[in-house]
């Protein structure tokens, strides 16, 4: 019996995860990922995306020891030989690791945002980092924009497009055709009741959308370019 044991006993499970980790591996080719589990008995995975806010997704599944990393290339190949959904993570990553997570509750329901929103913007921004970026990426001054306001009553929170890059790139919103990270998106092709929840404690902001959620941390609010 291997030392640390994932088990996942659900096949669909399992192929969940396999896309998580593939979106991950493409931010980042020597991801590392935290798994984690919850209080319900469920299994949480997390994992930084480059752009300054960390992804997450739950899956039914067990992790020994309760909180372990792992490289998420080993464990992608491990997913793909596992046997009966018992999978050996690899060597420990712990050390990898780089900050803390979020807390798990006091998060307060801001408001809810349609995902057509939060695709275009991306796809903007796409477009935006086309003409303006360069071998490094898009430019800083582009991914620290904030680029939508949430007011719910109670709380108001601005989101930067770094989170809403992170959002799409973790592939987190059901979206038929090219990469919505690209300038041509056609956002007839997603679900106009499809949602992106907002919630957001005085610390950090999360984005729950159907496939999974990102979290980063608040900023002070600065200057807006769409109101919700």
């Amino acid at each position: 019996m291997f030392e640390r044991v994932l088990t996942i006993p659900d096949a669909v499970e399992r192929e969940n995860l396999t896309a998580f980790l593939g979106k991950a591996l493409r931010l980042d080719e020597a991801a590392v990922v935290r798994l984690r589990m919850r209080s319900d008995q469920r299994l949480s995975v997390w994992v930084s995306t480059g752009f300054d806010a960390l992804a997450v997704r739950v899956v039914s599944g067990t992790i020994v020891p309760d909180d372990t990393s792992a490289g998420a290339d080993q464990l992608l190949a491990a997913l793909g030989s596992a046997v009966d959904g018992v999978v050996d993570p690899g060597f420990s990553m712990d050390s990898a690791w780089r900050g803390a997570l979020p807390p798990d509750g006091g998060f307060e329901h801001v408001d809810d945002v349609p995902a057509r929103v939060l695709i275009g913007l991306a796809g903007r921004g796409a477009a935006l980092a086309k003409e303006h970026g360069s071998s490094h990426g898009p430019p800083v001054s582009l991914l620290d924009q904030e680029v939508l306001h949430v007011d719910g009553g109670a709380e108001d929170v601005s989101i930067t497009m770094r989170t809403v890059f992170a959002l799409t790139a973790m592939g987190f919103v059901p979206y038929t055709g090219e990469d919505p990270l690209t300038a041509d998106v056609d956002l007839a092709r997603i679900d106009s009741a499809e949602i992106v929840r907002v919630r957001a404690t005085k610390v950090w902001l999360r984005l729950d959308a159907r496939y999974g959620s990102v979290f980063s941390r608040r900023a002070n609010p600065l200057s807006l370019t769409v109101e919700r």
